[in-house]
């Protein structure tokens, strides 16, 4: 029976499952057999929906309880009854699901999945190799494990959050959180367009916030090319619709709903105004388009943000009401663009997703003779 590379992810926000995706086809393209799975749903509908469904209420509707639960929860006392619900609602169904594909490694994309995986390996149930990849750019508790083999990281500052909190440097690698090859190669034949052009999105969710931000912009004097993304938010889309239906003097307005022409919109654009995810800002930085980040879900999207500033990779604002001033100055000094797009070329210059295949082969080898013993002790 041929083995089998499981990834398990959740389903809370777009990027953990587009994390896995990608990896997925990484691992297909190199002849591996690789499944993504979702513990959530296959164990408890209601739990799934729970988890699924209140990140998005609380993250889009109450987003300051939602950043003060993520603060409580980043401590290892506090984490540790999250943990323990986890580990008892999930920890046959990971077993089950290892032994049923005959897996060779495990990776993960979620925190909620980690100390569930983990508690198996300290436990002996299962001896493969456990990748874990953090999504975002400060390590919130939840990732931390000592039976982890390797961490993906994506960047310096979030290996140095790792190693504070007591995992040995030899295990974190800074090759970047996994994305779409699509991003890293160059697809737009066309000439861009003599036109400064802003890219403005708000994830896949859409936050409200781009209508006073497109509304900001249009503050601006000079001729002007803005692309909306409004993500799933239809609703989002149709209010914005309504409103810029007629021309606008010197303006030149795009309103799209989902669309899977990010790589492209980047190519095009000469700055992305959003909010920092972790995906986003991988995506960002291979593309090299500068951001601005004018708001952002309190919490990981804050820290992401905090780190992208300290490293001189984007802009971030107080308030919408500054986008205007803050686009102003970037199109008329293009050296201000030149100095962040170098700061993001040093930040992602270790990405790298044939360093992360590679990371997964050798610690497959590595278990080779401890998986060998175990065969033969049965």
């Amino acid at each position: 029976m041929k083995k089998t590379i499981v990834i398990v992810s959740a389903s809370t926000g777009y990027g953990h499952n587009q994390v896995a995706g990608a990896l997925k086809l990484e691992f297909e393209e190199k002849g591996y057999k690789a499944v993504i799975v979702e513990p959530l749903k296959e164990v408890s509908k209601s739990l799934d929906m729970l988890v699924s469904d209140g990140y998005k209420i609380l993250a889009t509707l109450m987003p300051k309880m939602y950043g003060t639960i993520y603060k409580i929860s980043n401590n290892e006392t506090m984490n540790k009854p999250v943990a323990k619900i986890f580990i008892k609602a999930l920890r046959d169904k990971i077993e089950e699901i290892v032994n049923l594909d005959n897996a060779s490694m495990i990776i993960s994309t979620h925190p909620l999945l980690v100390d569930v995986i983990s508690s198996l390996k300290g436990d002996g149930i299962i001896n493969i190799p456990f990748l874990s990849i953090i999504t975002d750019f400060l390590p919130h508790q939840s990732y931390i494990s000592d039976n982890v083999d390797a961490y993906l990281v994506g960047s310096s500052y979030t290996k140095n959050g790792i190693v504070a909190r007591g995992i040995s440097p030899d295990k974190v690698y800074c090759y970047g959180i996994p994305i779409k090859r699509i991003f890293r190669e160059d697809i737009v034949t066309e000439k861009k367009e003599d036109i400064f052009t802003i890219l403005l999105m708000g994830g896949s969710m859409g936050v409200n916030s781009i209508k006073k931000a497109l509304k900001n912009l249009l503050n601006i004097e000079d001729k002007l090319k803005i692309i909306v993304v409004c993500g799933n938010n239809d609703t989002l889309k149709n209010s914005l619709d309504e409103k810029y239906n007629e021309y606008i003097p010197n303006k030149y307005i795009e309103i799209l709903g989902f669309t899977d022409k990010i790589p492209e919109l980047m190519e095009l654009s000469d700055v992305i105004i959003t909010k920092p995810g972790g995906l986003t800002v991988t995506e960002a930085l291979t593309k090299n388009i500068p951001m601005i980040i004018p708001y952002f879900i309190p919490g990981q999207e804050e820290e992401n943000a905090e780190v992208l500033v300290n490293a001189g990779a984007a802009i971030k604002v107080d308030s919408v009401k500054e986008l205007d001033e803050v686009v102003g100055v970037l199109m008329n000094d293009p050296s201000k663009i030149k100095w962040l797009k170098q700061n993001m070329k040093e930040m992602s210059k270790d990405h790298s997703i044939e360093k992360t295949i590679n990371l997964c082969f050798e610690l497959m080898e590595e278990y080779k003779p401890f998986m060998e013993i175990i065969k033969d002790a049965n």
